[in-house]
């Protein structure tokens, strides 16, 4: 896990309603949530880190995706 977000996601973060904010701290990791509880960083870095988690699992999904729609229409 990354100990610090990119600029790219904390600009990402900077702009989320209070809604989506909500949804996003409700779908954190433990061990980030652990990290805000203890002050060690901000709200919106864990946010930020967040963000950039699921675009990393988002796209390792879609890959996966891609792979079994190519292998079934092979068939």
């Amino acid at each position: 896990m990354r100990k610090t977000p990119s600029d790219e996601y904390l600009e990402k973060a900077k702009n989320l309603s209070k809604e989506e904010t909500e949804r996003l701290l409700s779908r954190t990791r433990s061990k980030l949530v652990r990290r805000l509880e203890s002050e060690k960083i901000t709200t919106l870095e864990v946010l930020a880190i967040q963000l950039e988690i699921e675009d990393e699992d988002l796209s390792e999904w879609r890959e996966k995706v891609a792979v079994i729609r190519k292998k079934t229409k092979a068939k």
